[in-house]
């Protein structure tokens, strides 16, 4: 009967001495939720969690691409496709995929490049095509004088090592080297990060009938075992960041239910990704039918992220996001408004 601790986290000034720094970042706890499969929670003081998973609650996190992540950094998207969900292929063509890099580049922290959209009901692009979007935009973006980490968000080897040669040095795979295993040979060998991100079913089938027996533990368990993968594929572990798939086979109530419950997902020992900007759920609750007037909406579940201690924020509106995350950071005493 195994059992997973939550750390309530929490960011108040007024902090116990007997605290525990949640992943070496801006966030503490004094007590965890224990969950089980086939017990009810329970709320249990942290000095009661297991040492192994307290280290790995508490433990600094490396820094990644030579991003530290001591506090939240955002991850630029740009979609280089012609049916993304969110703009609609607006950066499709070279010209502009080139200025929206470099305007996302004022705000964000990583580049997320990405040729290939993986909204409910796409079909996969080919291998070709991917490369052809993607790797020409990288070398632009570097060419340019773009210094910044550029990720390439790829489920496919050859896409993943096209754009490392173009210049980008992160791998972000929404399904976890499950499509193409392949990917973590190549993401081993250029020894770049590398994001593992959970998807029930693929892009086309996923939002059919999405079911769970528990979607936080199930979420957990898949990512643990995928972490396991990726190491056994020669990937360390402190080049290894998780992401609970917001959106990727899940109903409104499992993206709500992953939300709150993502402090749990430090116990991996990984940074935590949050992508969850302009999610269909967002519109739905919020009430904004078009993806690009769901900022507002994204920026409120992104500032819930970085209350769990959330360290990277896959997000559209890096701007708007950016100021956010500096107002909330000042309020926690650990950044001033300007920092």
């Amino acid at each position: 009967m195994r059992h997973y601790y939550r750390p309530l986290a929490q960011t108040d000034a007024a902090r116990p001495a007997d605290a525990l720094t949640l992943a070496g970042g801006w966030a503490w706890f004094t007590q965890a939720e224990m969950l089980c499969r086939t017990e009810p929670p329970r709320l249990v003081p942290a000095h009661a969690v297991p040492q192994e998973v307290r280290a790995a609650l508490c433990a600094p996190r490396p820094a990644l691409a030579g991003r530290t992540m001591d506090r939240p950094r955002i991850m630029g998207i740009l979609n280089v496709t012609p049916d993304s969900f969110s703009d609609g292929g607006r950066f499709d063509r070279p010209d502009a995929a080139l200025a929206q890099g470099r305007a996302l580049a004022d705000a964000a922290d990583i580049l997320d490049v990405g040729g290939e959209s993986t909204r409910p009901g796409a079909a996969e692009v080919p291998v070709e095509d991917e490369i052809a979007r993607t790797a020409p935009v990288i070398a632009a973006l570097r060419a340019a004088g773009l210094h910044l980490p550029i990720s390439i968000d790829t489920r496919k080897a050859a896409v993943a090592s096209a754009a490392l040669d173009a210049g980008a040095n992160m791998v972000n795979d929404v399904a976890a080297f499950t499509h193409d295993p392949a990917l973590a040979a190549v993401s081993a060998r250029a020894g770049v990060p590398v994001c593992l991100m959970h998807a029930q079913g693929d892009p086309q089938t996923m939002q059919a009938d999405p079911r769970y027996d528990d979607v936080l533990l199930d979420v957990y368990d898949f990512l643990e075992h995928r972490i396991a993968a990726a190491q056994a594929a020669g990937i360390a572990r402190a080049q290894i960041v998780v992401d609970p798939g917001i959106g990727f086979g899940k109903t409104q109530a499992h993206n709500l239910a992953l939300i709150r419950g993502l402090s749990l997902f430090h116990g991996l020992g990984c940074p935590i990704l949050l992508g969850a900007s302009r999610k269909r759920f967002i519109g739905t609750i919020g009430g904004a039918a078009q993806a690009d007037g769901r900022a507002p909406g994204s920026i409120a579940v992104a500032l819930a992220g970085i209350a769990q201690g959330v360290q990277i924020l896959r997000v559209h509106d890096a701007g708007e996001t950016r100021q956010a995350v500096r107002l909330a950071m000042a309020l926690y005493g650990m950044e001033t408004a300007h920092g």
